[in-house]
């Protein structure tokens, strides 16, 4: 029985025991206690395993173990698809050197001064966890040398490749020391991820440990469609329908995470954002207020959201999807829990969207079902009946009623009918929440816009062919593109860059570079061109002037980039 499995049971050492007994841990998880023997031993491993199955201490507690504490250079490398996932595992790291002090780690990614970085890694550690971009940038700069390196881990290697970091990740293993521990950690193995463990790893044991199904059972799914500038708005709106005391809302980076936090707060929900970027510290006092119901919505990221073990959630929404399926019922399974109801909300807005929407569907083997937002009218229809609920609850009290009889009377006798008084005190318990709902007085439906907006396009189509006819032909000769180009979408916005096919940039190197830098997902990025001594790239507007920041002080393929708005 696997819960019957002990760390003392593992081989691992005196010093890693009293770790994991500081940190609350009493049996190892099915992934930990596979994995780690085999890692221990030296082996290569391809891990299947989600997220939320502990996979991060099944290859940190045999990485430590085997680390020598007396050669002060990098000997083991963690390479993770998000800055976010880099800090959460180093993190974990930390904890788990606890009582090995002379074991040191450091994390380095985009979006962040290199300087402290290069200052961190001259200083002497042997243990270093990144993202491609910036593990590449490092040793294109000499200040990140692998040649002691004995194990590598790729976690979430799926995601990886998905963000286009396969050159570079082939870069690294091709200059690590050819006798090395080889480690592949994924959700899922599609056959990308097989080949790379077939070119780069020596006869790897394989341990397969899939988290068992979260029940949806008790989880009421369904879908709103609607624009991107509306989402905090029906999020406020449904809050306030159905009375959720405890809600989490799902984002897929931190910058939204920061916004969309803003913006509840604006609108007067009580809300706090939990991401990667937050110290230990904060992360614990965010939780406490939220499980003390001393702020009723928690913003969070996936990674940021593992560990997140409240039974009283009533409501997840996805306001951005998830970019992977397991991702969704990882996220979902937050609410329903104990035997209790709950409900899962996703927005979906374009055909992109749509079409995650259904693979999620085949994922879950259920329909999630398209939904009406609440117009204003039933949001104060249901203030007017929760108000009713209300005054019979306190005419059933057997209290002494004499002073507020009198205070009617007093009122009375002022020459106010009782009529008048009644709808004044109405007013008091009622009209501020009005006056809100009334400000939120536009369509969330979003059929007629949607029909306008199909009206445009064609006519924007129509214009766009005209233009094609006329001057395509000089631009198809020219067949200096980079991958296909498609027609910009009205929330992107196109980027020039300064290098081209001259510096041996391909799109994956653009799209890598952008997704590990910057958090963006690899899947959000637009069309690419690449030109002799330049390139352009597509992105969401929102994210276009953060890309320019974090990009003009990093570089692709070791060479210095500038980034600025497309000025054609």
């Amino acid at each position: 029985m696997e819960n019957e499995v002990l760390f003392s049971d593992l081989g691992v050492s005196e010093e890693i025991l009293k770790a994991v007994e500081d940190m609350g841990y009493t049996h190892p998880s099915p992934i930990q206690s596979q994995t780690i023997p085999f890692l221990l031993e030296g082996s290569d491993v391809i891990g299947q395993a989600q997220t939320g199955t502990g996979k991060t201490a099944a290859f940190a507690i045999p990485i430590i173990d085997r680390i020598n504490p007396a050669f002060n250079k990098p000997q083991a490398l963690v390479l993770c698809p998000t800055r976010e996932l880099a800090v959460q595992v180093e993190g974990e790291i930390v904890k788990l050197t606890k009582f090995k002090k002379k074991i040191s780690s450091t994390c380095i990614y985009g979006g962040e001064s290199i300087d402290r970085q290069i200052r961190s890694l001259k200083k002497g550690v042997q243990i270093v966890v990144g993202t491609p971009g910036r593990i590449m940038d490092h040793m294109d700069r000499g200040t990140l040398n692998l040649n002691h390196v004995s194990i590598i881990v790729l976690d979430e290697a799926d995601e990886m490749l998905d963000m286009g970091f396969r050159e570079d990740i082939e870069t690294i293993l091709s200059d690590m020391p050819e006798e090395r521990q080889t480690v592949f950690f994924s959700a899922t193995m599609p056959k990308p991820i097989l080949d790379l463990t077939r070119k780069y790893q020596n006869n790897p044991e394989i341990v397969k440990v899939l988290k068992k199904e979260l029940t949806v059972e008790n989880i009421s799914q369904f879908y709103f469609e609607t624009k991107t500038a509306l989402k905090t708005d029906l999020i406020s709106r449904l809050i306030n329908l159905h009375q959720y005391k405890l809600s989490v809302v799902f984002c897929n980076t931190k910058r939204t995470t920061d916004e969309v936090t803003e913006e509840l707060v604006s609108k007067g929900v009580s809300a706090e954002a939990l991401h990667g970027d937050l110290s230990q510290a904060q992360r614990s006092k965010v939780m406490n207020k939220f499980r003390k119901g001393h702020c009723a919505v928690l913003v969070a990221t996936d990674v940021a959201a593992r560990g997140i073990d409240v039974d009283n959630v009533e409501a997840v929404f996805n306001y951005d999807l998830p970019l992977d399926e397991e991702n969704y019922v990882h996220r979902i399974g937050r609410t329903g829990r104990a035997g209790k109801s709950g409900t899962a909300i996703s927005f979906v807005t374009g055909r992109r969207d749509h079409g995650r929407l259904r693979d999620l569907e085949r994922f879950i083997k259920t329909s999630i079902d398209k939904a009406a937002p609440p117009s204003v009218d039933e949001l104060i229809q249901m203030k007017k009946e929760q108000l009713s609920k209300d005054i019979y609850r306190q005419l059933s009290k057997e209290d002494d009623n004499q002073v507020y009889e009198e205070a009617i009377g007093k009122l009375l006798a002022e020459g106010l009918s009782l009529e008048q008084v009644a709808v004044g005190l109405v007013k008091l318990q009622l009209g501020e929440a009005v006056d809100k709902f009334k400000e939120l007085n536009f369509d969330l439906n979003l059929d007629r816009e949607r029909g306008d907006d199909r009206k445009s396009r064609r006519s924007a189509g129509r214009d766009r062919s005209e233009r094609g006819a006329r001057g395509g032909r000089s631009e198809r000769a020219s067949g200096r593109g980079g991958r296909s180009k498609k027609e910009r979408e009205p929330n992107m916005a196109r980027l020039f860059l300064n290098l081209g096919k001259r510096d041996r940039i391909r799109p994956n190197d653009i799209v890598g570079a952008i997704a590990g830098e910057t958090g963006i997902s690899g899947r959000n990025i637009g069309g690419i061109d690449i030109f002799d001594n330049f390139s352009f790239v597509d992105v969401p507007k929102k994210d276009a002037t953060h890309v320019i920041q974090v990009m003009n002080t990093n570089t692709i393929k070791g060479k210095q980039v500038n980034f600025e708005i497309s000025k054609g």
